[in-house]
């Protein structure tokens, strides 16, 4: 069984003993316990194309339509999402307002399963101040994500003092900073976690690790200095407690229809294990996800990966630790 998983199974020191348990067999009486588990779905999507303009999209054909509440319901039918937290989908910044109250009604009708949000905003800009401060104390608004994997964002933004400046006062504010970030430049996102040590961080989608990479690094010596970057790197936002891993995303870099969980388990595992149990979220990613497996199929996978562990370990990561998180009740 690889050590990433071990951690995770295992915490404490029954981890060293239980390190040649091949997989999945630890809690081998309740394997499906897991299924029954409610899930936090801590990376929600949604968007109204009626009311919001979304200027990436025009790159992803596939996702160019409405995908709204109703249609999130029905993704997640049958699976036992108990709440969700709505993540920001980089609207035009001159929506981000507009874009935050529409987020606060969907978030105080009972019918829906979302219950927060993480909104848009630019922590550089000079109304920032004025534009956050507003949600302090919200009980809706949890957090801020700006997505640095751009291409007109600039490796080393994120270090530039007004950003900087921007991730401080959400400390100060009691709000959270998502980073998205391309896997070449997370350096720069621990740098920017060790200049705010007021602001609680979540890395997204396991750190965007590259996939393709990952599988080749036994192989192709590119490979393998990609891998071994993400994995220092990784390891080094684990050292900082303020750190959450949000496990999501990365199944969107996979085929449709030609792809297994084993694929995915290498980079989750090792998160998983870097992280230990009470730094992990679950995360849809949806309607993203969508790109190569349905909701349905991504949770599953994760459950196949994570289906050895303890079953304590896998409601923290699937519940406890979001609800914790985000003061969710």
């Amino acid at each position: 069984m690889p050590s990433t998983r071990r951690e995770f199974l295992q915490t404490g020191a029954a981890a060293v003993a239980c390190a040649s348990l091949p997989r999945l067999a630890a809690d081998a009486a309740e394997p499906k316990a897991s299924d029954a588990l409610p899930l936090v779905d801590t990376h929600q999507h949604l968007w109204d194309l009626d009311k919001f303009t979304l200027p990436w999209l025009k790159d992803a054909k596939e996702l160019a339509k409405n995908h709204v509440t109703k249609d999130y319901l029905e993704a997640a039918q049958g699976l036992n999402v108990a709440k969700a937290i709505y993540m920001e989908v980089d609207v035009d910044p001159r929506q981000q307002l507009v874009e935050a109250e529409h987020l606060a009604d969907i978030c105080r009708d009972p019918k829906n399963l979302t219950v927060a949000a993480v909104i848009s905003g630019r922590p550089s800009s000079d109304g920032f101040r004025e534009y956050i401060s507003r949600f302090k104390g919200s009980k809706v608004v949890k957090g801020i994500r700006q997505v640095l994997h751009g291409e007109s964002t600039k490796a080393g933004y994120c270090l530039a003092p007004g950003f900087v400046k921007g991730i401080q006062l959400l400390g100060e504010l009691g709000l959270s900073f998502d980073l998205c970030m391309r896997p070449g430049e997370l350096g720069d996102g621990v740098k920017l976690v060790e200049q705010c040590s007021g602001t609680r961080f979540i890395v997204d989608h396991c750190g965007n690790c590259d996939l393709a990479a990952f599988k080749g690094a036994s192989s192709d010596d590119s490979a393998k200095k990609k891998t071994d970057q993400w994995k220092r790197d990784m390891a080094a936002f684990a050292k900082q407690e303020r750190v959450m891993c949000k496990i999501s995303g990365i199944v969107a870099q996979l085929k449709k229809g030609q792809w297994s969980a084993d694929e995915l388990a290498g980079p989750i595992e090792f998160c998983l294990d870097a992280f230990g149990p009470d730094r992990v979220m679950f995360g849809s990613d949806w309607p993203v996800c969508t790109l190569a497996a349905s909701y349905r199929q991504w949770v599953e996978a994760l459950r196949e990966i994570v289906s050895g562990s303890k079953l304590e370990s896998r409601r923290k990561l699937f519940h406890d630790n979001a609800v914790k998180f985000y003061g969710l009740g």
